[in-house]
């Protein structure tokens, strides 16, 4: 390892007014103020210049020309640092197989995020004029793409459904099934996956440009916590926002079923929704919530904690962008397994009354 020294001061040239550009100044003296240096003789034009009275260093004196000014060069010592200390080759290359991969500690960040914006709700240390900004941003804004695309795959599994359901003559459970599919399984999903694309990439985007930018930093410097200012008010809004947006996404969804149903295979309107009611429970719609909720906070999260751990400018935002929503589906998927194995366990009797 090699650095570079200014072992002389400025001062000591006569005539000198003009600092060198190229070279960063140190002084490097001892308790009593002498220069650490061993046997070293700077020669610098007229100017003749001695060290002595160090034991560790031993290091070799070279003057370089200032062609700027005019004036006499200076000293700078080319130091061979001691690297005694330093890893061996075989423990950086163990350490460096070794090490855990950057997705566990994103991870980790997530979970460590988390927490952070539950503490932070709890104390009620919320920028609610943010949140209803991103209220806004999330709710209204992506109402228009969540109805479209509940709309058609509505439409999509009715075809699948109800082809079958008439060849067997059952009519009347067409409603039914529908209802139940849609209500635990179709509207939340969908609706996630819709928010995800939209919402997730735009929040790990927008956190991702303000951690390369050193935006982050600034506000720290201000006062304000990033988590407080940008995280909390974006959690709360996709947790409060993804389920009435799933309940409309519902809505929507079975209404279109039905006109197909009606309009195509000949099944009644008034037979898909008298079977939708009996067959449907309070608990279907609230387990559609739940999970809905669960399901924002999760790309709200994720997407936040890929953001602000952003490295590496522009290429490292897209990156982020890109794991960030490919993540938030996975964890999703995941989620959704999970509550459906513990809202709906042993042998279902919705269908029983058809």
């Amino acid at each position: 390892m090699t650095t570079l020294h200014l072992l002389q001061p400025f001062s000591s040239f006569p005539g000198r007014t003009k600092p060198l550009e190229s070279a960063k100044c140190t002084r490097t003296t001892t308790q009593n103020g002498s220069i650490f240096a061993v046997g070293v003789r700077f020669h610098g034009g007229a100017h003749k210049c001695k060290f002595y009275n160090h034991r560790r260093y031993s290091a070799p004196i070279f003057g370089i020309t200032n062609t700027d000014d005019g004036q006499p060069p200076v000293c700078v010592s080319d130091e061979n640092t001691n690297t005694n200390h330093a890893p061996s080759p075989k423990l950086q290359t163990l350490l460096s197989k070794w090490s855990p991969p950057k997705y566990l500690w994103r991870g980790l960040s997530v979970l460590i995020l988390a927490g952070q914006v539950i503490i932070r709700i709890l104390k009620g240390r919320v920028h609610w004029r943010n949140t209803l900004q991103q209220l806004e941003r999330v709710g209204p804004r992506s109402v228009g793409v969540c109805l479209l695309t509940s709309a058609f795959v509505g439409m999509a599994f009715t075809i699948q459904f109800v082809r079958e359901f008439t060849r067997l003559g059952l009519n009347r459970s067409v409603g039914a099934v529908l209802a139940l599919a849609f209500s635990r399984e179709l509207s939340p999903v969908i609706t996630s996956i819709v928010v995800a694309g939209r919402i997730g990439s735009a929040f790990a985007a927008e956190l991702g440009t303000m951690q390369v930018s050193e935006q982050t930093d600034t506000l720290r410097v201000l006062g304000s916590n990033p988590v407080d200012y940008l995280v909390t008010p974006r959690v709360i809004a996709t947790c409060v926002s993804l389920p009435i947006l799933t309940l409309m996404c519902f809505t929507i969804g079975l209404a279109s079923s039905a006109l197909l149903a009606d309009s195509v295979y000949g099944v009644s309107v008034n037979i898909i929704l008298d079977s939708a009611q009996r067959a449907l429970r309070p608990w279907d719609i609230v387990s559609a919530m739940i999970k809905s909720q669960v399901f924002g906070g999760i790309i709200a999260v994720v997407s936040c904690s890929w953001g602000v751990t952003t490295l590496g400018g522009a290429k490292g935002v897209g990156e982020s962008t890109t794991s960030a929503v490919v993540i938030s589906l996975v964890c999703i998927f995941i989620a959704d397994f999970a509550l459906s194995c513990c809202f709906f366990q042993g042998a279902g009797d919705s269908l029983k009354n058809m």
